[in-house]
């Protein structure tokens, strides 16, 4: 039989409960959840970002930004 609890590893009592938890790998299997969505997300350069900044200046004002 298994059991499935959630343990919020925010606070100290969380953390003081994975720890023991983790001292028992054979008996123990922990799932992590996935945060790995963050590493997967794009990343910008600064020339780009500011590229759509001046796009979007560009639009709201009616002048192109990228001249000035």
């Amino acid at each position: 039989m298994t059991v499935t609890a959630r343990i919020n590893i925010e606070t100290t009592a969380g953390r003081k409960i994975l720890r023991e938890l983790e001292k028992h790998r054979k008996l123990v299997k922990i799932e992590y959840p996935e945060i790995v969505a963050l590493e997967k997300e794009k990343t910008y350069t600064v020339e780009e970002v500011f590229d759509e900044c001046y796009d979007i200046l560009s639009e709201f004002y009616g002048v192109d930004v990228h001249k000035l």
